[in-house]
């Protein structure tokens, strides 16, 4: 008999769900509403905590793309054993505990934000709940291939069609279409910086705002731009604001917001130029 997927038990699923509350909290200004999402994943995500070490082993396969098979293989190998390590009645205990905490301080309709990689974090799951050896082995199979080529482009757990296309339409309705895809990378870095002192996000800011930098470098350049002193004068000053920006070692508000305005500024100039 198979076992339906809890996606409230999905711990993986849980804290993308949150990082999409947060998002749209940003996108409104609804600072409260932040607030209580940072509460929330500062004291389920944190330090030895089991939902934290079970978040950690769904990254490890999920964040992980373009690896070489075996490397891929070592991975899910290390994982399984690693998830085996956890006590799963304590996981049990801390699930319950945010869930309750999500439903009472934000709304049950934060299980209904729609996660891009739910399908994945399904597979993941069945994979670490099934006690089937010839099913762990397909499903292994399965997130090995999606590592090795992409795990989202890959026929992973099916998902009744109904389900993924609700999860759409309330998180399209939510999350602004007007976001650049930019901008929403910048955003869930941020989000994931709320639980730990993320690395990756450090090495992502530094790129994308020495990729802003060069960007604003190269407008002043263009004919629309260097024909008008006023828009070179501030080109200039945005980019002599991302200096200072390059010194920050993390990810706060304020930053996020000159680096979405910078990012939107950006395309703009290089619409205008393409198009003129």
């Amino acid at each position: 008999m198979k076992n339906k997927h809890n996606k409230k038990r999905n711990t993986a699923f849980v804290f993308e769900a949150l990082s999409r509350e947060a998002t749209v909290a940003i996108i409104k200004g609804d600072q409260q509403r932040k607030e209580k999402v940072v509460s929330i994943v500062r004291k389920h995500f944190t330090g030895d905590s089991l939902l934290k070490k079970d978040l950690e082993c769904y990254r490890s396969l999920y964040e992980n793309q373009d690896l070489d098979e075996a490397t891929s293989k070592k991975i899910v190998e290390a994982v399984v054993l690693a998830k085996r390590l956890i006590d799963p009645d304590g996981l049990f205990k801390q699930q319950t505990e945010v869930i309750k905490d999500i439903n009472k301080e934000l709304s049950p309709a934060t299980f209904n934000n729609f996660v891009p990689s739910y399908k994945s974090l399904a597979t993941i799951a069945k994979m670490f709940n099934t006690d089937s050896p010839k099913q762990s082995v397909m499903l292994e199979a399965k997130i090995v291939e999606g590592m090795v080529g992409g795990i989202e482009s890959t026929n992973l757990e099916p998902v009744d069609s109904l389900t993924f296309k609700t999860f759409t339409k309330k998180f399209n309705a939510k999350y602004s279409d007007s976001l650049l895809q930019e901008q929403k990378t910048l955003l869930n870095h941020y989000i994931s910086s709320f639980s730990h002192d993320d690395l990756e996000t450090k090495i992502y800011l530094n790129r994308e705002i020495g990729r802003l930098k060069q960007s604003l470098s190269e407008a002043v350049e263009l004919e629309e731009i260097a024909n008008d002193p006023e828009m070179v004068r501030k080109t200039t000053a945005v980019r002599e604001r991302l200096e200072n920006l390059s010194e920050q070692t993390s990810l706060n508000e304020s930053t996020l917001l000159t680096i979405m305005r910078t990012q939107e500024l950006v395309k703009e100039i290089y619409d205008d130029a393409s198009n003129s």
